[in-house]
């Protein structure tokens, strides 16, 4: 082998290398920990396990984050090679009762591939309030064709926003988006406790509210949120101001309403 040859081997074993090496540590990416959000929801954002997530970052006792907290996020891996797939999935809100065994079985998906796709340990125990991703149809986007309300229909009921325009969602977990203004105030339709406030991919920032009698209320899409965990709040109460959707460019609230674990339509459901 040559001179030449040699140098070219040489720098091709260290383009390989130096390639390697990027795959198993691409770049770093730091999170701002914002009010209301968890461990469980940034690792959720960002699709990593939430035990790597407070390792890389020294953390014994997750009730302790707080806000202005800066968060090593760690890489997923398969993720940065481009193994990851395109998966459609959509989000269901964790209520009182509920199991991983219970979810899976109702959405006809494996307990695997629930715990896979929310990087979840064997072992965990599910709470009130977590955002489980659900492999599926995305409901994020999605509307049923043919279901935008008349607008003197729409603003009938009291909504979250002024309803601009209302669609009812597809897929199996029901709810409505409606188009109001940007920056608009997204109020609490009910009394009830925030049991989650945080954001969620492809939903902005959601607020969960268990109210009187069960229900479930979720608001989505805001662009930021007014409420923690733990608040309490009455018709009225400012939970959030409405974001722009990244998909449509519109400020768009995804409004869902649960009752012992099955979509309620939020036309029909209770108003304090």
């Amino acid at each position: 082998m040559n001179f030449r040859n040699h140098n070219r081997v040489c720098n091709l074993f260290f383009l390989m290398f130096f390639f390697s090496l990027w795959m198993l540590f691409p770049e770093e990416k730091i999170h701002n920990v914002q009010r209301g959000e968890t461990i469980f929801s940034i690792a959720q954002f960002y699709s990593v396990d939430r035990n790597e997530l407070m390792r890389v970052n020294g953390i014994t006792d997750p009730t302790k984050l707080q806000a202005g907290q800066r968060l090593k996020i760690p890489v997923n891996v398969t993720a940065a090679a481009g193994n990851s797939g395109n998966r459609e999935e959509f989000v269901y809100p964790v209520v009182r009762g509920d199991t991983l065994f219970g979810i899976a079985r109702r959405y006809g998906v494996t307990l695997d591939q629930i715990i896979t796709l929310n990087s979840l340990p064997l072992d965990y125990v599910l709470k009130a309030g977590d955002m489980l991703r659900i492999p599926g149809i995305p409901q994020t986007p999605g509307v049923s064709a043919g279901t935008v309300a008349q607008l003197s229909s729409a603003n009938s009921i009291r909504w979250p926003v002024v309803a601009k325009e209302l669609s009812y969602m597809s897929g199996n977990t029901g709810g409505v988006v409606i188009i109001g203004e940007r920056a608009e105030s997204v109020r609490s339709l009910t009394y009830g406790t925030v049991i989650s406030a945080g954001p969620y991919r492809g939903y902005g920032q959601v607020a969960i509210v268990r109210a009187t009698g069960g229900y479930i209320y979720v608001y989505g899409g805001c662009e930021i949120l007014m409420v923690k965990e733990g608040d309490k709040v009455a018709p009225g109460t400012e939970m959030g101001r409405l974001g722009i959707d990244a998909i449509t460019e519109k400020p768009r609230l995804f409004f869902r309403v649960y009752l012992d674990n099955n979509p309620v339509d939020p036309a029909m459901a209770p108003r304090a």
